[in-house]
């Protein structure tokens, strides 16, 4: 699918969208440049799940664990500081994937040999004008 957008205010639908895309699958691979919108995305589709805690970038805890009104955890992953696929085993990325929960992973091409064969990938880009683009890929 590939769906486009200019405002913000359009982020809750093109969530809804996804979501909707997305069906059960729960490891959410976020791609795309820095600045493209990649942790904006996982505040609006936080939102659409339920989430009430306040969401932000992990980028120096590496991972944020956050609660939905019926009290299902969900994780946002941000890899970028990662310095190799043994420090994500560490964290206990694999658990986390295997756990059934949202997981959102910014930055997964840092580990790619650990990505699950069932995933939803999302790559954002912006062109100059500020309009984003996101295009998805669902494997598994």
């Amino acid at each position: 699918m590939t769906l486009q957008f200019q405002s913000l205010n359009e982020l809750d639908e093109v969530s809804r969208r996804l979501l909707d895309e997305a069906g059960t699958h729960r490891v959410w691979l976020f791609e795309g440049e820095m600045g493209a919108g990649k942790t904006t995305l996982i505040k609006a589709l936080c939102r659409a799940v339920g989430v009430v805690s306040v969401v932000q970038s992990p980028t120096f805890g590496l991972i944020n664990e956050y609660t939905t009104q019926q009290g299902e955890p969900v994780y946002h992953f941000d890899c970028y500081r990662l310095r190799n696929e043994a420090e994500a085993l560490d964290i206990g990325l694999e658990e986390y994937f295997d756990s059934g929960n949202y997981c959102f992973v910014e930055w997964p091409e840092r580990i790619e040999a650990l990505w699950p064969t069932s995933y939803y990938q999302v790559r954002l880009s912006a062109d100059d004008t500020g309009k984003r683009t996101v295009n998805t890929v669902i494997s598994g």
